[in-house]
């Protein structure tokens, strides 16, 4: 709370990243909490009021939030339920940069239906350039003003570019139109300021926001104020005189922040215990990154300027993705299916997981099950000790549920993706007597943030089961069958 202190009166805090679910943080720093910005607030909770910024355009493009594959808006709804149930009140929801979308006002009638304070912002006129507008009546105070109480407000979003800070320097600008005192910081977690830039976290940073063409470079401000190399990115550069302006111009005192960096609150560094482990974590990282946008722009969700920065930034970080151990092992498994014939319907597809002791599992797909069913199958089997030639599902489940499917019109996927084989295995696990199932079903929380890869585009059952065990999974951009309608 040393900020607030500092601040005078009221201190806004912008929270970059994810407020939950930070899997990239947890991807990158081995032992990473990625509900930790969370559990802060819970403790904050008595002394901070809590903003939620959320761009109209991305409400109405239904903008996706990758890591989880719902929208934008669903998952402010998420963070607002999952910030109620630790007993944390959100304040206000601000719709930005608003323009007349429908989805939006359908998003603000829904929250306000629900008895959640909404508020629009309209988009400014040259924001943040021409700060005489900006700073008006015309500019930031042509927005309302939302009524909050503690000397603490966290303003926070489900994503990048929500308007985050610009719904903070609004709120100051009126907090000193009614002569009160109030400030401006971040919290922000990538990329790290006190890391080198060429460290693989601040380089799968950037692989991360690709989309965003976010770089990161020294902190040149930082350096001329203290002699001290400092690493930040090319937005907070870029905005950092026009910031200080518009803060100065606001309070009428000289901005107290010689550089972006001096803006933040970031101590991740300092957390780190074990260096390599990071850069291993890292360099993965941005080997994932590297295939999800490659399977992206093979399937016409990314842009070609996209792929060209994430293989400039394979390029820099000198790692080869194809390189990687389980997507080597996949592609093995799929030609080892070939080879034996036992694809379903003349499609062979492999899949591999590496568990946290190293080891690697493999899969291949079948008329009973897809590929990534039968490798989390042969991984539970392993953690449990269980014999291979085991079977771990009762025979008369599969086949109700493969006939289940055949009713649904499913015939020519019969085969159990895997949400499909984890309820099977819940079932066989309460009606078999000998307790392999169950056993193996007790370690099912061991695959989570295990790294694995498919040699193919996974179905929305396969992919809805490994988001539920949090596998950090990459595939290849092939559709795994000859069908046109699939």
């Amino acid at each position: 709370m040393a900020r607030v202190s500092e601040s005078g009166r009221r201190l806004y805090l912008e929270f970059g990243g994810k407020l939950i679910d930070d899997y990239h943080a947890a991807r990158v720093l081995p032992g990473f909490d990625p509900n930790v910005k969370l559990q802060l607030l819970q403790q904050l909770s008595s002394k901070a009021d809590i903003i939620l910024c959320i761009y109209a355009g991305d409400i109405e493009r239904k903008k996706i939030r990758g890591d989880l594959g719902i929208t934008y808006d669903n998952d402010s709804l998420r963070l607002i339920d999952e910030l109620r149930l630790r007993h944390v009140d959100v304040t206000a929801v601000v719709i930005t940069r608003f323009s007349g979308e429908p989805s939006a006002e359908a998003f603000k009638q829904r929250l306000e239906k629900h008895g959640i304070s909404v508020f629009v912002h309209n988009g400014i006129r040259d924001y943040p350039n021409n700060i005489d507008h900006v700073v008006s009546e015309r500019g930031f105070g042509a927005n309302p003003f939302i009524p909050v109480t503690q000397p603490l407000v966290v303003v926070t979003g489900p994503g990048p570019s929500s308007g985050k800070m610009g719904t903070c320097l609004s709120q100051i600008y009126h907090e000193y139109q009614r002569n009160d005192q109030a400030y401006y910081a971040k919290f922000e977690t990538f990329p790290v300021w006190n890391l080198p830039l060429s460290h693989p976290v601040n380089i799968a940073y950037e692989a991360a926001t690709a989309d965003l063409r976010d770089a990161n470079a020294m902190d040149s401000f930082h350096y001329e104020a203290y002699g001290l190399p400092a690493v930040n990115y090319n937005r907070d550069l870029q905005a950092f005189p026009l910031l200080k302006a518009v803060l100065s111009r606001i309070t009428g005192k000289e901005c107290k922040y010689q550089s972006p960096t001096d803006m933040g609150v970031n101590c991740i560094a300092a957390g780190i215990v074990d260096d390599k482990a990071v850069r291993e974590a890292a360099t993965q990282e941005i080997a994932r990154r590297y295939f999800h946008c490659l399977a992206d722009y093979n399937l016409g969700r990314g842009s070609e300027e996209t792929m060209m920065r994430v293989e400039e930034i394979v390029s820099k970080a000198k790692i080869a993705p194809s390189k990687r151990d389980v997507v080597q092992a996949a592609r093995q498994a799929a030609k080892d299916c070939e080879a034996k014939g036992k694809g379903n319907q003349g499609i062979y597809c492999g899949a591999a997981l590496k568990l946290h002791d190293g080891k690697i599992v493999t899969g291949k797909n079948s008329t009973l099950m897809h590929a990534a069913s039968s490798m989390i199958l042969n991984a539970v089997k392993i953690l449990a000790g269980i014999p291979d030639s085991q079977h771990l599902l009762l025979p008369d489940i599969m086949e109700s549920v493969a006939n289940f499917k055949v009713g649904l019109g499913s015939a020519r996927h019969a085969g159990l993706d895997v949400s499909e084989t984890l309820i099977t295995l819940v079932v066989s696990a309460n009606a078999n007597s000998d307790n392999h199932a169950k056993r193996a079903l007790g370690c099912i929380n061991a695959l989570q943030h295990c790294d694995m890869h498919l040699t193919h585009i996974p179905s929305p059952g396969d992919e809805a089961g490994l988001r539920r065990l949090g596998c950090s999974y990459t595939y290849d951009p092939v559709v795994p069958s000859k069908n046109l309608f699939v």
